[in-house]
Order: structure tokens, then C-alpha cells, then sequence
């Protein structure tokens, strides 16, 4: 079998998979978010933490619970790093630098999983496992109630309550990742992932570092986080044995992003508005794996920096997928790629998390951009803009402008200080275009919570922790508070009735209108960027 068919049948095989489960778990999530009832472990839960799970919260209430919850989850993280020599299963591995666990702890709570170490010679099993892999969890909740909150505001009419998030968090948690997390988990080590609390085995004399890595594998994927156990990531052998699970894991990285444009449309009671979402973040994933197949398949040296297991096909799917969402899993070296598909790698993260982005985080960042969308369609034509029976003011216009340009912000501001700074020279393994692109990379991954790498760069003094760190936290953050308060404005808003003048949402043109925006307005912000960076790579 050809490579070329090889890889089509993969992915015909993935898109098949993901087709079958769209229907049944995005209905099912629609339910989650809506039932009236709380299961007895979730009661057992608002009793330990005194919440009332059946009061609902105004945007600000809801958006301060989501800042709390995630301030005391960076400074738990942070305290279990600098206490690891404390801890059971810490195979004398030491405490953790102050700058290293700073940048940790946010990039755990964030979502964003970015690692500036070696797992398995710095972090001992309980950290993994009390610390990293329950914000796994925790922070794919954080996200998915942030967009069900949002799509509650669209919904909603004449209302200051946006739910309540501790409710949305727990169901989030307990009801969808901890069921799939649980049958993934399974079904991998089946597959041969393997599952130990020994710190290595012994393999013809030599040890290789081994972990508890199924059950961090398969949420580091559902969850869209990408930190994984061991330093190769999903190239290692233990984290990822061959074809079948690298099938497997991208298609944890994309069910949830996928399938809750399914719930959105049963929740905003017109199916086809999930439609239109899907197809548009079909056609540009679709693009960029064309994109990133081609170039690495025609590059000078094709199998460079690619586990032969996996081939070109396997490696473009995962790169284009752990990029478009917001995972930061590699099964290749991106920084081996050709300067054209590296740069479409890039380029999937300049997007803005849409395509289709990560769990909850795909989901409203698409969302915001359907509403910048249909205030340049307003503009054109003349009319106030309305989405979903909502108009689009100043206030819903300014949130929604804050959101997406927070990301490109903090992006360019700190790598626009690193390329200046002469020490970063002696941090980049490349000079020229492709050592700028390491660094836009590097800046990319962390603001938009990503957390993959190049690889090409060192990351481990001060300045790069610590700007590293504040990207990842304002880069998510910012957008949530903008978010919420979008849905906050929308709530409030009573149902304004279709016209003979109302753009229609749910055809070709709205989704043309939509693809546009998000290419244009990554163009605009980046392209400047990216033609001295990837773009002069691949002419040269």
C-alpha cells in the first residue's frame, strides 16, 4: 500500500469515527448542560464545598468563580513542585526551580500544558498525578463551561444569569471526561500504552523511563492539554505504540471540539447553526492537513524528525490536529518541518483556537468570531447586526474584539522582546528565518495555549519562563473575561424577531462570511510576522 492511500485511508477512517459519535455525544452534552437533577457524588460535592448548585450566577459572579478556582490551582501546583522531595513516588528528583514551577503551574491551569523540562528526570509520579493530570481535567471544564455559558447568553432572554459555574464544572468533569477518560484509558493500554508506578524498566541493561501514562495520555488528548509523561511526547513508544493509537489519540484531540458544535445547535434550538460552525472548521482543517501533507511529503528530506512508525501521513494528521485545537501533542519534530509546513502549523495556532480549537475554547472562539462576522456583514450592507436573534452593539462588539485580540497581543509583544534580546541568540539552535520562527512558535504555543514546540529552542532561563508564563495566563484569561461579559450583554438582550432583512446564519453564505473573517483577520495580524519568518523559508 502507497503512502498516499495509506494516509487517505486513515483519515477516511478518522472523519468516519468521528461522524458516528457526532450525533450521540453531542446530544448527550446538550443534556448534560441542561438537566435539572444532580447525581449523588456531584451533591456530595456542593456539600463538601458549600455551594448551592441551584443558584444561578450574573457573568461577573460566574467569571470571578472562574479566576478563583484557576488562581488557586496555579498556586497549588506551584507549592507540590517546590515541595516534590516531599512526596511519595518522587524517585529523588528534587525540588522544582521556582522559575520552572511558576511557568508549570499556569501552563497546567491554563490548558496550555507547556513543558520547559524533561518529564521523567524532573517531575516524580505524584506531581503527575495529583497535580498535572487533575488540571488536565479541571482546566477542559473550565473551558467547556465558558462556552456553554456563552451559548446560555445567546439563548437566554431579558436575564442576568449566565448558570452557575461550579455546576458546569463538576457535570463537565464527573459526567463527560471522567467516562470517556476512563474507556479511553482502556482501550489504549489494550493497544499496548503502558501503565506503571515504576520510574523505568530495565531493557537489555539499559533503564527507560516508564510512568503511569495511559491515564495521563488519554486525557492529555480529550482534554486538548498535549503535556505528556515522557519527553518524546506521543513519539514515545510507551506513550503512543503504533498506527492504531495514533489513530486512537487524534481522534481523542478532536471528538469533543467536533461534536459540541453538535450540542450548540440542539441547545440554540436550530441544528443547523452547529451545521454551519462544523463545516467552517472542516474546510480549514481540511486545508492545512492538504497543506502540511504536501509540503513535508515533497520536502528535501521527508522522513526528517518523523517516528517511521507513523510515516508522513500519520505525522501530518496529528501535527494539523494538535495544532488546530488547542492540544500541543507531537508525534514528529514540527522544528525538522519544512519552512511551509511548519508555518501552516504556525498558522493553525495564528487562527485564533477555531479550527477547531480546543475543548469549549473552539467553541466560543468561533462563536466570537461569528459575531465580528456579522458586524462586517452589518457594515456592509447597513443594518445593525443581529446574531441568533441578538443584536450586536457596542458592548457585545468591544467583547468580542477584546477576546480575539488578546491572543495576537501578548503574542507579539513577547516575541517581538525575545528577538531583541541578545541572549535569546544563544537560546536558538537555528539562525535566520527559521530561528524567527522558533521564536513566533514558541510565543504562538503559549499565548494561544497550545503548548506544542518547535524544539529548536532553549527554554529555560528567566526571561522566557516568566514571559512564557504571563502569556499563557493572559492569553486565556483575558478572553474568558471578554467572553463572559459577551454572554452577560447577549442574556440580557430580549429575542429580536426575524426580518426579510435578517442575514439567514445557517447557509453557504454565512459560512463564506465566516471562513473569510478568520482568515482575514489572521492575515492581517500575522502576516508580517510570518514573511520573515516561515514564508521567507519556504522561498529560499
Amino acid at each position: 500500500m502507497s503512502p498516499l492511500v495509506a494516509g487517505l485511508l486513515q483519515t477516511g477512517i478518522l472523519v468516519t469515527a468521528l461522524a458516528v459519535v457526532y450525533r450521540p455525544l453531542g446530544d448527550y452534552m446538550a443534556r448534560v448542560f441542561t438537566a435539572q437533577g444532580h447525581l449523588k457524588a456531584e451533591r456530595a460535592i456542593y456539600r463538601f464545598a458549600r455551594i448551592n448548585p441551584d443558584a444561578e450566577q450574573k457573568w461577573s459572579t460566574y467569571a470571578y468563580g472562574v479566576l478563583g478556582f484557576s488562581f488557586v490551582g496555579i498556586v497549588f501546583l506551584y507549592v507540590i513542585q517546590r515541595a516534590q522531595s516531599l512526596l511519595p513516588f518522587g524517585f529523588d528528583r528534587g525540588n522544582v526551580g521556582p522559575g520552572m514551577a511558576f511557568n508549570t503551574a499556569i501552563s497546567f491551569v491554563a490548558n496550555t500544558n507547556w513543558q520547559s523540562y524533561v518529564p521523567e528526570a524532573v517531575m516524580g509520579h505524584a506531581v503527575q498525578m495529583i497535580g498535572l493530570t487533575v488540571q488536565n481535567f479541571v482546566s477542559a471544564a473550565v473551558g467547556l463551561a465558558v462556552a456553554i455559558a456563552l451559548v446560555r447568553g445567546f439563548v437566554r432572554h431579558q436575564t442576568d444569569r449566565l448558570g452557575n459555574f461550579w455546576v458546569d464544572l463538576v457535570r463537565g468533569t464527573l459526567r463527560i471526561l471522567l467516562p470517556i477518560a476512563f474507556i479511553g484509558a482502556i482501550v489504549l493500554i489494550a493497544f499496548g500504552v503502558t501503565m506503571s508506578l515504576k520510574s523505568g524498566v530495565d531493557v537489555d541493561g539499559q533503564i527507560v523511563a516508564n510512568a503511569p501514562v495511559a491515564s495521563q495520555e488519554v486525557i492529555k488528548e480529550l482534554g486538548t492539554n498535549g503535556g505528556g509523561v515522557l519527553n518524546a511526547n506521543s513519539a514515545h513508544p510507551f506513550e503512543n505504540p503504533g498506527e492504531w493509537t495514533n489513530l486512537i489519540e487524534i481522534f481523542l484531540i478532536l471528538v469533543i471540539p467536533v461534536a459540541l458544535t453538535r450540542t450548540f445547535g440542539r441547545l440554540a434550538g436550530d441544528r443547523k447553526q452547529g451545521y454551519v460552525l462544523l463545516s467552517v472548521m472542516g474546510v480549514i482543517w481540511t486545508a492545512m492537513l492538504a497543506v502540511i501533507w504536501a509540503a513535508e511529503a515533497n520536502g528535501i528530506r521527508p522522513l526528517e524528525g518523523k517516528e517511521l512508525r507513523f510515516g508522513i501521513p500519520g505525522s501530518a494528521l496529528f501535527a494539523n490536529s494538535t495544532t488546530g485545537t488547542s492540544t500541543g501533542a507531537v508525534n514528529s519534530l514540527h522544528d525538522s518541518y519544512t519552512g511551509l509546513g511548519g508555518g501552516a502549523a504556525l498558522l493553525n495556532m495564528l487562527f485564533g483556537e477555531m479550527t477547531p480549537g480546543g475543548v469549549g475554547t473552539g467553541l466560543y472562539s468561533i462563536l466570537v468570531m461569528a459575531v465580528i462576522a456579522m458586524f462586517l456583514a452589518g457594515l456592509m450592507v447597513g443594518r445593525t447586526p443581529e446574531y441568533l436573534g441578538k443584536k450586536l452593539g457596542r458592548k457585545e462588539v468591544t467583547a468580542a474584539a477584546v477576546s480575539i485580540l488578546a491572543m495576537p497581543t501578548v503574542l507579539l509583544i513577547g516575541a517581538g522582546i525575545a528577538a531583541i534580546l541578545p541572549s535569546t541568540q544563544g537560546a536558538l539552535n537555528n539562525p535566520g528565518e527559521h530561528g524567527l520562527s522558533e521564536i513566533l512558535y514558541a510565543y504562538a504555543s503559549a499565548s494561544n495555549n497550545n503548548g506544542s514546540a518547535f524544539g529548536g529552542i532553549t527554554v529555560t532561563n528567566d526571561w522566557f519562563q516568566s514571559s512564557l508564563g504571563l502569556c499563557m495566563l493572559f492569553g486565556r484569561f483575558v478572553p474568558i473575561v471578554a467572553v463572559l461579559a459577551l454572554a452577560g450583554s447577549l442574556a440580557a438582550q430580549k429575542k429580536v424577531p426575524v426580518t426579510a432583512g435578517t442575514l439567514p446564519t445557517t447557509g453557504p453564505l454565512f459560512a463564506t462570511l465566516l471562513t473569510g473573517s478568520i482568515v482575514l483577520v489572521a492575515a492581517l495580524t500575522f502576516v508580517p510576522a510570518l514573511a520573515l519568518g516561515p514564508i521567507a523559508e519556504a522561498l529560499l
